[in-house]
């Protein structure tokens, strides 16, 4: 019998996994939590076998909690409406053993599970695609200007906190809005997010 923890934050989306799960013969959902730190303890206490999570949860995403778990023996599957080429460049650097999304066919996830627990790897197709097409075109210091901008610190803040003259912010940030060609902070902001570049 396969044991499964799912963790989701979307009750209903929780409660459907687990009826449609536990119809399969083989596999039965020991542990249901809302978030990524509840998982970790259920985790912990339950021993399973698969861990099928969300990432975008409260508390801890689904991509801290497979970070975590990248030296345990549970076997980690993501599944998430997001086809971001960055959470899946990071659920792979997890070690993460699936990465599907939420808009497969049910029976689908059922026989990736399967896949996995006989030691293969399975990723959505349009990730794959994805992962060779676009990669993020800033520098780790243009990066981590745009995260302290996102983090609502200005000009003169980034300055004193990466050691460098509010002059090079102003270069910086020219530079990463023209590299993600766009016309403003909040924009570079939202096309960074919805790629999945932020770390």
């Amino acid at each position: 019998m396969i044991r499964i923890v799912i963790a989701e934050d979307q009750r209903m989306v929780l409660g459907a996994l687990g009826s449609l799960l536990d119809l399969e013969e083989d596999m039965e959902v020991v542990g249901k939590a809302n978030n990524g730190e509840e998982v970790l303890k259920l985790i912990e206490q339950l021993q399973p076998d698969v861990c099928i999570m969300d990432i975008e949860m409260p508390i801890k995403t689904g991509l801290d909690a497979a970070e975590e778990l990248k030296e345990s023996d549970c076997k980690v599957i993501i599944l998430t409406t997001f086809a971001r080429s960055g959470y899946f460049e990071r659920a792979r650097k997890a070690g993460v053993n699936g990465y599907l999304l939420k808009d497969s066919p049910s029976e689908e996830l059922a026989n990736s599970i399967r896949v996995i627990m006989d030691g293969r790897r399975i990723y959505a197709p349009e990730l794959v695609d994805m992962a060779y097409e676009e990669e993020n075109p800033l520098t780790e210091r243009e990066s981590q200007v745009l995260a302290l901008i996102a983090n609502g610190k200005n000009t003169k803040e980034i300055a004193s906190e990466l050691f460098i003259t509010t002059g090079t912010v102003r270069n910086y940030i020219s530079v990463i809005l023209d590299k993600l060609d766009v016309g403003n902070r909040i924009e570079a902001i939202s096309r960074f997010k919805e790629k999945g570049w932020f770390k």
